[in-house]
């Protein structure tokens, strides 16, 4: 399983992105490995279609999980055609490594 979640960063004691078409990064954890990716999201200053070129992006990573605060109104029906569940998390301020360790105590 692979899980990516909308930062506003590029460390794991950066912020929880709400925006997921337009969040500056995007961290991968591997659950059955551990790894975690980095990448920038090269969509966030995009004025259309940031949300489903940002799923196309997961998508070729092998993501089956994205965790965001919001998702964009075009992205559900991708989403869903790509069998990708989204989960929105809407506590503001959380850091990516509290995210990472809730998904690692839930497992």
């Amino acid at each position: 399983m692979r899980i990516a979640i909308t930062s506003q960063g590029n460390s794991l004691e950066s912020i929880l992105d709400q925006r997921f078409g337009h969040c500056k990064y995007f961290v991968i954890v591997d659950m059955q490995t551990g790894a975690i990716e980095i990448i920038p999201n090269p969509y966030s200053e995009a004025e259309e279609q940031a949300g489903t070129l940002a799923v196309k992006l997961l998508s070729s990573k092998n993501v089956n999980k994205i965790i965001s605060g919001e998702f964009g109104i075009k992205v559900k029906p991708l989403l869903d055609s790509l069998n990708i569940q989204m989960i929105m998390y809407k506590k503001p301020n959380i850091p990516i490594g509290k995210v990472i360790e809730m998904l690692n105590h839930n497992n």
